[in-house]
This record gives C-alpha cells, sequence and structure tokens, in this order.
C-alpha cells in the first residue's frame, strides 16, 4: 500500500464500515485512536445523519478516520416476485404486529446528496460498496485529499476498481459477515464466492493497486496470513461488533458466541441480496424464498427486524456474522486492535524465526 495512506494508521488493522448503526463514532474513534483505522457507515442513513456522525466523531479523535457508502442500484427487481414474498411474511407481520415496509422508499440511498457533503467536508477516506464509482467520482475526492477504496469479490471487480482510480482495493471473500459487496447482482452465482486467502492471491496477480483484504479475521496471525499472502492491511467487522463501543443490538452481540446459533450462511432473506448471517428461524424460513431485489426486501422487511429486536427475538432478526463469529472477543475496542497488533507481531517473530518445528 502507498506509504502515504499507510502512513494513517499505524497498524495495518481496519474497522470494517458496519450499516445499521453498528459502526457508531465511539467504536470508530477507539479503533483510531489504539493505532488503526476505523470506519463510519453511512449506508441507511441521511446525508444530515452522516454528516453529523462525521462531527461526532471528529470531536471524539483527531486521527484520520475513513467514511463508507453504498453504491446506487440498477432497478432489476421484478415486482411481482416482491409481491409473492410480502405474501409470504404476512405472518411474520401479525406475529410481530408490526406493518410491512413499503418496498418503493429508494433505492441510492442519497448517494449524489453524500458525495457532496463529503467533497465539502472532506475525510481522510472513502470506501465504496455494492460497486465501483466512476472515474469523475473518484477524482473529485482525490482533488479534495481523500483515499478511495473499494469492495471486489473477484478479479475482474478489483479491474474494475483500478480503472475506476481507487487507491486501493478491498478484497471481500466469502467468509466475510453482512452483505458481500458484489458490484452486479447475480442470483445464478449466489454460493460461488471465493475464499479469502485464494482471493487475495488472484487479485494481487489481478491488479497493480493495493489490497486491504476482508472476511473471517478474527485473530492476528489471520491477519499476518493475509498481509504474507499480499493484502497491505486487513479489514475486521465481526471481530469489532462485540466491542461494548460496538452500536449492535445486545441480542446480536450474545449471539455470536451463543452455542444456538451454531453456523452462518449467505442469505437473501432480509434484504434481497446475498448477506452472511448467523442461521436462524427467519433466515430458515424465508431464505430459499427470498427473491433478488435488492433494496426493496431491505426496506419490506425493516419493520420487521426492528420489531423482534424491541420483542427481544433474536429468531427474526437479521444476525450478520462472518464465518470465525465463535472467536468474538467482548474487549474494548482499543484494546482489542493492541492485543490483534500483539498476535500479529508474535505471528511475524515466529514466520521470521523458520515457523514451527
Amino acid at each position: 500500500m502507498s506509504s502515504a495512506l499507510t502512513d494513517l494508521f499505524p497498524y495495518p488493522i481496519v474497522q470494517a464500515p458496519m450499516a445499521g448503526g453498528v459502526s457508531v463514532p465511539q467504536l470508530a474513534a477507539a479503533v483510531c485512536e489504539a493505532g488503526g483505522l476505523g470506519f463510519l457507515a453511512a449506508g441507511y442513513k441521511t446525508a444530515d445523519g452522516m454528516y453529523e456522525e462525521i462531527k461526532q466523531l471528529r470531536s471524539l479523535t483527531g486521527r484520520p478516520f475513513g467514511v463508507n457508502l453504498f453504491m446506487p442500484q440498477p432497478e432489476y427487481a421484478d415486482p411481482a416476485a416482491v409481491d409473492v414474498y410480502a405474501h409470504q411474511l404476512a405472518g411474520e407481520a401479525t406475529w410481530y404486529e408490526a406493518e410491512l415496509g413499503d418496498p418503493e422508499s429508494g433505492r441510492d440511498d442519497g448517494y449524489e446528496t453524500k458525495l457532496a457533503v463529503l467533497r465539502d467536508n472532506p475525510v481522510p477516506v472513502v470506501s465504496f460498496h455494492f460497486g465501483a464509482p466512476s472515474r469523475e467520482v473518484v477524482d473529485a475526492l482525490h482533488r479534495v485529499g481523500t483515499f478511495v477504496l473499494v469492495t471486489a469479490t473477484t478479479p475482474d471487480e478489483a479491474r474494475a476498481v483500478e480503472r475506476a482510480g481507487a487507491d486501493a482495493v478491498i478484497a471481500q471473500g466469502v467468509e466475510a459477515g453482512g452483505h458481500q459487496g458484489t458490484h452486479r447482482d447475480v442470483p445464478e452465482t449466489d454460493g460461488s464466492g471465493i475464499g479469502l486467502l485464494s482471493l487475495v492471491a488472484q487479485i494481487r496477480e489481478a491488479v497493480n493497486i493495493p489490497i486491504v483484504a476482508a472476511g473471517g479475521i478474527m485473530r492476528g496471525g489471520q491477519i499476518a496470513a493475509v498481509l504474507a499472502a499480499g493484502a497491505s492491511a486487513a479489514q475486521l467487522g465481526t471481530a469489532f461488533l462485540a466491542t461494548p463501543e460496538s452500536g449492535a443490538n445486545a441480542l446480536h452481540k450474545q449471539a455470536l458466541t451463543n452455542p444456538l446459533f451454531v453456523r452462518t450462511e449467505l442469505t437473501r432473506a432480509f434484504s434481497g441480496r446475498p448477506a452472511r448471517g448467523l442461521v436462524n428461524r427467519f433466515l430458515r424460513e424465508h431464505g430459499p424464498y427470498a427473491p433478488a431485489a435488492y433494496p426493496e426486501i431491505h426496506h419490506l422487511t425493516a419493520p420487521l427486524r426492528k420489531a423482534a429486536a424491541k420483542a427481544g427475538d433474536a429468531q427474526g432478526m437479521a444476525l450478520w456474522a462472518g464465518q470465525g463469529h465463535r472467536m468474538a472477543r467482548e474487549l474494548p475496542a482499543g484494546q482489542l486492535v493492541e492485543v490483534l497488533a500483539g498476535e500479529l507481531a508474535a505471528a511475524r517473530t515466529a514466520l521470521s524465526g523458520g515457523g514451527v518445528r
């Protein structure tokens, strides 16, 4: 990674931007203060809401941080399929005494307005999910001194990121919790994601820009592994979800290590786009029938998820988590960064000493 970018954070540790209220300013600030790169998630927020969180974060730390944006989605959902799924969810609405949301509540997540805010009030780093921004957008952010990162899940997507002029690509393996950042949502490719180490190696040979590795990373030894594979830094989400600074619901945090939730699965049940979460009742019952319709299904199920959380029912919540969720540690975020850095240093020392005998 270019020294200009790595100089922003002493440790090669990036806190993943987790939308939905998880990546709050307190979490990002704690990570930044400890030597990592903290991120705010602008997804599902208004531009004003994003700006207020940026101001709050700046009051908590003077260190560099990032903001993540969702790319606008093309209109390819089948309205009839959305209607069928809404009918299937009628029982959930009755159970939770909630109305289904309006699937036509908006497609672009306030993208242009958020970009305008970030051009007028520059932040050190901006990342993009669900596609690559245009070269014009990247150039505009560069002009105000912002580094640009973009998620990719395949070598071809990484090439598109490089063509857009981004400073680095976030290689997201299939192990990652939450939404897969695929540039196009193609149902035919469901379940064909690439594991992180293989993806990093393939992207390393496909592009000449630095790589940030993301997906299932929970320990410093894993960070050492992705760095050895060709990455310049590692991005961790689920590892930070369990910290006290995280804005995740307490039920979500507890579920990470609860023996009741034994595995994760990629599902469209909650949002209409593939996302990895803990397997619960809602995912089992509705996942097989959810159509490829994002953000329509996200809007449709939002009141159900909120009602389930209010009722204290983890079986109806979207419990996003990566494959390493059982390794979650309930440490303060700053302490977690320090522990990870220590584990990374130990792993590097072991490797330089000839490895395990």
